[in-house]
């Protein structure tokens, strides 16, 4: 992709983010903050049977990229088992947000994943018996 696509989907996402909103049937809530820049992502998260993310939203403050990345990711995982979210790498979350446009904010760019897997982490605590 060119880097005037991936400005593209990141001006999207931020206009018209996806899975953006609270979830009120949320059985995890986590929160997270950039202390560097006060970019914040709060996820919400419903398993569902098999240890699926039946339903993942967030909200956040914070600039293009935090807010972009946190939508981008949320559209990558819907449906999908909480051990495959668990094993994405940063770095290839930041190839596939395209790091040309990342690389001098990866902080920004993977705060949403940070909060996803620390939601997933508190799903694990709270039902040890489906941890991985």
């Amino acid at each position: 992709m060119s880097r005037q696509h991936y400005i593209d989907k990141f001006v999207d996402h931020y206009e018209f983010p996806r899975h953006r909103g609270a979830l009120p049937e949320a059985d995890i809530v986590a929160y997270e903050v950039n202390a560097g820049c006060g970019d914040a992502i709060t996820i919400y998260l419903k398993v569902g049977e098999g240890d699926i993310a039946e339903m993942i939203q967030f909200e956040g403050e914070g600039c293009t990229i935090s807010q972009s990345a946190a939508s981008i990711l949320l559209e990558m995982v819907q449906r999908r088992p909480l051990a495959e979210i668990e094993a994405i790498d940063y770095n290839d979350l930041v190839e596939a947000l395209g790091k040309e446009i990342v690389s001098t904010r990866v902080r920004c760019a993977t705060l949403g994943l940070k909060t996803l897997k620390t939601a997933i982490k508190q799903h694990y605590a709270h039902h040890p018996q489906v941890s991985s």
